[in-house]
């Protein structure tokens, strides 16, 4: 359901992202590996929507596939009310500014070779005429911005902890002053003091920037915390969507009960009463899912309904869409909530990163 007040910023429509699986001497096409298949969203201004799921599900591949990152196979990506999704490279040039990325793993994805200046300054170099020393103004304005000391600005990425690094990152994606980010996993591989602060950056980024994040990520203690709305992506598809509070107090798809229920709680005594739902067998291949609903060779409520007809994307409350046939025979009130933990009012700041 639309929001009369949020203008839509980001919309997904149909998207898919099929990769190829070929085989024999002349690399004839045998099958697809589904990493992304059929997802729908929509991101508001100003708003960030959490992608979480587990590892291997598409999320990582999905945020890459709406910035063009990669090109995706079918579907329609709005940005700003453009679809991009079938432009050429050339086309899309002018709109990269508008939309950026802060990746993983803050060392991979700096250049070991280039100073922290070089780095923060190259899509400057890239994308606009300023002068040296207009460049070189602007990087110091960003590193204050995610609190680096300007002094710090002709070192290398080797010489910076982890946490420091993905500032940089951060300050790189800022650069060209973006509507959009699609932050992937930015906090995965830092200390959990660490983590506070990033996350902690990226809201007041947002507040002052007025940013709009898609936020990947599986840490769903952090999303609780960050994001607005949540998504929860199971084998390429999205199977519930609803705003933070409603998913994480009463969620109605099995495989989200099973997600949260994995979230541990800080209360002892509610820690030791607490049901956890352990699910049987592995995740599928995305080459080769199930016939029906993409969960229902793990679903404890599984019905034969589920293994023949694909369960789709249903509004069964206010911004609440759930993908289950549970759902069409009016059994949602027996999905209750799970015991997921409460939301961190705020993040306690760790040491300096």
């Amino acid at each position: 359901m639309a929001d009369p007040v949020r203008k839509p910023l980001v919309e997904v429509d149909g998207l898919k992202m099929y990769f190829p699986i070929t085989a024999g001497l002349f690399r004839r096409k045998v099958g697809d590996v589904k990493a992304v298949d059929d997802v729908s969203f929509t991101i508001y201004e100003g708003e960030t929507l959490g992608l979480v799921g587990e590892s291997g599900c598409g999320k990582s591949t999905c945020g890459r596939a709406v910035l063009r990152l990669y090109d995706p196979t079918a579907g329609s990506i709005r940005i700003d009310g453009t679809n991009i999704a079938t432009m050429s490279q050339t086309m899309l040039r002018p709109m990269r500014p508008a939309m950026q990325m802060v990746f993983q793993d803050p060392q991979a994805c700096l250049n070991a070779r280039m100073t922290v200046a070089s780095i923060i300054s190259e899509p400057l170099d890239e994308h606009t005429k300023m002068s040296k020393a207009e460049k070189l103004a602007r990087v110091y304005e960003l590193m204050d911005a995610v609190g680096l000391n300007r002094d710090f600005a002709n070192r290398y990425p080797h010489e910076f902890s982890g946490g420091q690094r993905q500032r940089i990152g951060i300050a790189r994606a800022l650069a060209l002053n973006p509507k959009f980010i699609v932050c992937d996993e930015p906090i995965a591989a830092l200390d959990v003091s660490i983590q506070a602060q990033v996350v902690n950056l990226l809201e007041d980024l947002q507040e002052k920037l007025g940013l709009t994040y898609l936020f990947i990520s599986h840490d769903l203690s952090m999303v609780r915390h960050i994001c607005d709305r949540v998504a929860v992506m199971y084998l390429g598809r999205i199977v519930e969507i609803a705003p933070r509070d409603t998913l994480y107090q009463a969620p109605l798809h099995p495989y989200t009960q099973a997600l949260l229920s994995a979230v541990p709680e800080p209360d002892p005594d509610t820690e030791t009463t607490r049901q956890r739902i352990i699910l049987q067998g592995d995740v599928p291949s995305p080459s080769n899912p199930p016939k029906g609903c993409n969960f229902c060779t793990r679903c404890p409520k599984v019905m034969p309904i589920c293994r023949e007809i694909k369960p789709a994307l249903v509004e069964v409350g206010p911004g609440h869409r759930a993908a289950c046939h549970l759902l069409d025979n009016n059994t949602a009130a027996t999905a209750g909530p799970t015991g997921g933990n409460e939301a961190p009012e705020h993040i306690q700041q760790g040491e300096n990163a």
